[in-house]
């Protein structure tokens, strides 16, 4: 821990593990608490002893999160303020009111424009394809689909294939009973009644048909980059998921992950954005295709992702570069996750029980024999003297048992 010399808050808005994860980042390296608000209290950030965390029922309208926004800035004149978004809406309405909140708040986004194009996954895609990255074979539709967009013959790929919206944050804005973050349909019927679904709950944007890459959790990488003032990549961390979440609205959460050094798959991430001038973090969802060994690309997130304490845990705390780049304004020289690793926010038990890559488990057991482990709420500090808490998180992990028992088949 080291102090700081200036009086800085960080402020994050939405009270989930990725509030927790970088509010713990904060107070690991500087001893300081983290102001996050919310539209109700939830576990990851309840009781917490490094968290001041404030309810705000309408919290996702844009005109009551910049008014409240700017009543806390007054509050605390003469602080440092730091915002950042911890889900896709909460970055997307940070992005959407920059100019109604930058004379009071550091805020390391990209601009709105930037944004509108890089939400749409089809748009994503079409970048992919100019610096190189490979992505699933995919197919978009929009509401003027037909029956038979859904063929094999038009897609392109064979069934099993993958149903999303091209547009995550519009998607979540019109809720729907059964819904999921990404959907498997095993031939056209299915897949068309997933797509007609989704329309008919009000979605506006495209839907994604794509093709299904072979292999369970262990297949799955994250990427996570943070760009500097400057428009400039200087930091990148890969992940190797090990296990993700199975509940329907978990579903693609990493619950366990080991870092990589893969420089020549980062590299190309890093000249994309490099060239778009991006700011602040991004996070890349990729998957390894067995069929001919590529890394394909599903999507960027505008974020640190909800498992971002993966980096941290590996010796690069997102505190710190967010300090040294925002408010001591010093020149950040490039760096790049190098050592392995293990990060899990489930308990240990499940990942060995759960994790059939034999290889990837082998290791992730050797790095925790070996002390070179972390998980994100087993948090010393933050259990000692708070049995609300120390209660709420033995039970959390003791629940994980039965939820995998559940859902992960």
């Amino acid at each position: 821990m080291t102090e700081i010399e200036i009086d800085l808050i960080p402020v994050l808005l939405g009270g989930d593990l990725n509030s927790y994860n970088v509010a713990r980042a904060f107070h690991e390296r500087y001893g300081i608490k983290t102001h996050v608000f919310g539209r109700y209290p939830i576990g990851p950030t309840k009781d917490s002893r490094i968290v001041d965390f404030h309810v705000i029922p309408k919290l996702d309208t844009d005109d009551i999160m910049v008014a409240e926004m700017q009543n806390f800035a007054e509050k605390h004149s003469g602080a440092a303020l730091l915002l950042l978004g911890c889900t896709d809406d909460y970055a997307a309405m940070i992005i959407r009111n920059k100019n109604r909140l930058e004379d009071k708040y550091i805020c390391p986004y990209i601009e709105e424009e930037l944004m509108d194009k890089l939400v749409s996954k089809a748009v994503f895609y079409e970048m992919c394809e100019k610096y190189g990255i490979p992505y699933p074979k995919t197919k978009i539709l929009t509401a003027d689909f037909t029956e038979s967009d859904f063929t094999e013959e038009n897609l392109g790929f064979t069934y099993p294939i993958i149903v999303k919206p091209s547009s995550s944050i519009a998607y979540w804005k019109h809720p729907f009973e059964g819904m999921k973050k990404v959907y498997t349909a095993k031939n056209p019927e299915e897949a068309a009644k997933i797509v007609k679904e989704i329309y008919s709950a009000g979605y506006p944007d495209k839907m994604i048909l794509q093709d299904m890459i072979p292999g369970d959790d262990s297949n799955m990488y994250v990427l996570t980059a943070y760009s500097d003032k400057d428009n400039q990549v200087k930091m990148m961390c890969l992940g190797h998921v090990l296990l993700e979440e199975h509940t329907p609205k978990g579903l693609g959460n990493h619950a366990a992950i080991i870092t990589e050094y893969k420089p020549e798959l980062t590299e190309r991430f890093r000249e994309m954005l490099n060239d778009i001038s991006y700011r602040g973090f991004s996070n890349f969802d990729i998957k390894y295709d067995p069929r001919d060994g590529s890394m394909r690309a599903f999507e960027i997130n505008l974020r640190q992702g909800r498992s971002n304490f993966y980096i941290t845990a590996a010796g690069i705390n997102l505190a710190e570069i967010l300090v040294r780049d925002n408010f001591l304004v010093e020149t950040l020289e490039y760096t790049e996750c190098k050592e392995s690793r293990l990060w899990h926010t489930i308990p240990f038990g499940v990942v060995k029980k759960y994790v059939h890559d034999k290889p990837s488990l082998e290791k992730a057991k050797k790095l925790r024999s070996e002390g070179r482990s972390k998980t994100s709420l087993w948090y010393a500090y933050d259990l000692l003297r708070s049995p609300k808490r120390l209660i709420w998180v033995a039970e959390h992990m003791r629940r994980q048992y039965g939820k995998y028992k559940k859902y992960c088949k």
